[in-house]
């Protein structure tokens, strides 16, 4: 079962490496790996071999993590296509929390 990673308080913004780390600890409950495995340049599909059904739930799983912090945290469908690695994940979601 996955543990909800721990965010800094609601009154400051999270830092590039925490949301990172909820991303990485995120993929790594679906994917059934080590966190130490997964690293920010990983590609989805190429590198970290993610199906259509895991894509969705990463993407369930990062909206239920970050409402919590900004209410109504959703990723846009139209952005979707342009979230290609973790990077693109994280670049998308530290400017939004």
């Amino acid at each position: 079962m996955f543990v909800s990673a721990e965010m800094p308080s609601e009154s400051s913004a999270p830092e590039r490496a925490e949301v990172f780390r909820v991303i990485q600890d995120l993929l790594a409950d679906i994917l059934e790996v080590e966190t130490s495995s997964i690293s920010e340049g990983d590609s989805f599909v190429e590198d970290l071999h993610l199906g259509s059904l895991e894509l969705i739930e990463l993407v369930e799983a990062i909206e239920e993590e970050f409402s919590q912090r900004s209410d109504g945290f959703r990723i846009e469908d139209e952005d979707l296509e342009d979230l290609k690695t973790v990077r693109d994940v994280v670049d998308y979601v530290l400017p939004r929390v």
